[in-house]
């Protein structure tokens, strides 16, 4: 049985493909499966999930045309190729749009499970599969998305990178990346692993649609081609390859509870994304991000929990390996670190200060990654500078060495000179945030198991337990989805101490 639908008039060919709306026309056209998989100059793209997940409105949105949806009877894919603008450049795109995986009581439906299966060994022995693209409804719950990723993960073994991109949420609130902020945690608890992933509406613009709806799709295309993007280079000899390149600055915020971490995301960002946790009890490296804009430019900010004064006890220890192997893995899929900032509470100095300072800038960041100062609650002085003036000495006393520093507010509602305060404080936390972000993030970002062994030994340092048993550290290792014998080889080398501080 073919494949994939070939250039002929057969009936089973899809129409010609009407233009939606709010896209100018672009070129598109269909492709057999022979002609397809021996193509060695594209980005070869397979889009799999569920039907009714979005599969073909998704191709609809990246190539800027309404082609009909396929028939859920079919095994076969159809194969479109079309050019991508994504950073500044033009890629030449396959997208494999391949049946529905249908579920019922008995899983997944075994005619699509083997067609997909047949496709991804005829792509990987052939002109290559350079990313999988697991598209899923939004109002499903996570644990829902982990059969067919499975299924998927059986075949390529961690051999070609796999994006999630979810579909359906043009009424999310407060954004669509809300989606994410709630199923992130639960995501990697269950063992699946993505490269990248992209919060999306890919609703046809009709008549009628709300504005709203009509700059999220806009958002949601620029998205999906970044996010195909992010994935693809040359390397010269005209075969495509993945890499971690992005658009998107990321921002590394730390500091002990109460120093307003959350407060100063919303300061940056202009109106409140992040929400504030007070008396919400939180572990090392806990960690909620949010992408924030300002000046044409886009950064994530990781808002992460860092070391209390009271240290770690086991129960935390163990809960604190989790979150660092997580964090780790986030970062290196978001392509690294480009700026430290460290929230300090003013009047505020504990002996977490340096403990904070050295696992974020020593451990972490291997002393390669610009860090910068926040010091907050400063709204009552006469002039929020002065308090620089008079005790900037105490930091030189921690051995805390910064590139630059802001002195602000992040206490937004108050009334007169504290709210022209505020709005000064935007400016300067803007500004310090331009003024010192890496322009080079590839060369400052190692992570892998290096950094997180180095996090291990941190946090024996500064916890207060630091005999832990092997084979407790094993139990979570694998908890957090690392093999068996990757669990004990860590262990061995955290147990032994083989990175120094």
């Amino acid at each position: 049985m073919a494949l994939a639908y070939f250039n002929t008039p057969y009936s089973n060919r899809p129409s010609s493909p009407s233009r939606t709306s709010d896209h100018s026309a672009v070129p598109c056209k269909y492709l057999g499966l022979e002609e397809a998989s021996r193509r060695k100059d594209t980005c070869n793209v397979v889009i799999f999930g569920q039907t009714g997940a979005g599969k073909t409105s998704l191709v609809n949105l990246i190539t800027k045309t309404q082609a009909p949806v396929s028939a859920s009877c079919t095994t076969n894919p159809t194969v479109y190729e079309h050019d991508v603008v994504a950073h500044n450049r033009i890629m030449k795109v396959q997208l494999f749009d391949t049946a529905g995986l249908d579920e019922d009581s008995e899983g997944t439906d075994k005619q699509a499970q083997t067609g997909l299966k047949k496709l991804l060994r005829t792509l990987m022995t052939k002109g290559g599969i350079h990313l999988l693209v697991y598209c899923v409804q939004g109002t499903n719950d996570a644990s829902a998305l982990q059969r067919n990723y499975k299924l998927m993960d059986s075949e390529v073994k961690e051999r070609v990178p796999v994006v999630l991109v979810v579909t359906g949420l043009e009424n999310r609130e407060p954004d669509m990346e809300e989606w994410w902020r709630s199923n992130e945690r639960s995501i990697s608890d269950l063992g699946m692993k993505f490269a990248g992933h992209a919060c999306i509406t890919a609703l046809t613009i009709n008549e009628g649609v709300i504005d709203k709806v009509k700059q999220r799709r806009e958002q949601s295309y620029h998205t999906v081609c970044d996010l195909v993007g992010q994935c693809y280079s040359h390397d010269g000899t005209g075969v495509p390859n993945m890499h971690p390149a992005r658009r998107t600055k990321n921002i590394v915020l730390f500091g002990e509870a109460g120093a307003g971490k959350s407060s100063v995301v919303n300061l940056m960002a202009g109106t409140e994304v992040a929400k504030t946790s007070l008396g919400i009890q939180r572990c090392t490296l806990d960690w909620q991000d949010y992408v924030i804009g300002f000046d044409e430019e886009s950064y994530k900010v990781f808002d992460t929990m860092g070391i209390e004064e009271s240290g770690l006890e086991k129960k935390e220890y163990l809960a604190a390996v989790a979150n660092a192997y997580r964090f780790i893995k986030t970062l290196d899929a978001e392509g690294g670190v480009d700026l430290l900032l460290f929230c300090v509470r003013a009047g505020r100095f504990t002996a977490a200060l340096q403990s904070n300072y050295r696992f974020f800038h020593e451990f972490l960041c291997d002393k390669k990654v610009p860090i910068v100062l926040a010091i907050t609650n400063l709204e009552r002085e006469q002039r929020m500078e002065d308090w620089w003036e008079r005790e900037h000495g105490i930091f030189a006393r921690y051995q805390i060495h910064v590139a630059d520093h802001a002195c602000i507010t992040a206490a937004n509602g108050l009334e007169g000179t504290h709210q022209q305060f505020y709005e000064e404080s935007r400016v300067a936390m803007r500004n310090l945030i331009k003024r010192n972000i890496a322009s080079k993030h590839n060369d400052v970002w190692t992570g892998g198991n290096k950094v997180f062994v180095a996090l291990m030994h941190a946090l024996k340092i500064f916890g207060k337990n630091r005999y832990i048993r092997k084979n407790a550290l094993i139990g979570q290792l694998k908890r957090c989805g690392m093999s068996p014998q990757t669990a004990r080889q860590l262990a061995d080398v955290i147990e032994q101490g083989e990175v120094t501080t």
